[in-house]
């Protein structure tokens, strides 16, 4: 690790202080995205109390959608599923058919 010329460590993957995780996006670490079959999913939860970066978004008790700026893309969610509802998909093959969709 890199010292800056003042002395001080460098600002990146450092966490100084514990719970700050909001603060911090780091869904581009992610190399498979969490993705879900809606029609599927019995909004049990259990993705939401399994995950570790909080990265599950819910409404009025249902599930809703992934936080991809926080989501690492561990897969937890997608081990506990009891119905197995949500997909590991790899980031860059998602990339690659969006871009072939004309999208970004």
């Amino acid at each position: 690790m890199t010292l800056h010329q003042n002395g001080a460590m460098p600002e990146g993957a450092v966490i100084f202080s514990p719970g700050n995780s909001v603060e911090r996006e780091t869904g581009g670490w992610r190399v498979n995205r969490p993705v879900v079959q809606m029609d599927r999913c019995t909004h049990c939860m259990i993705c939401w109390i399994f995950c570790p970066d909080s990265a599950i978004e819910t409404g009025e008790g249902k599930f809703l959608g992934f936080d991809l700026a926080h989501c690492k893309g561990c897969g937890i969610c997608a081990t506990e599923c009891p119905v197995k509802c949500i997909d590991m998909i790899e980031e860059l093959t998602l990339l690659g058919a969006a871009t072939e969709q004309g999208g970004r």
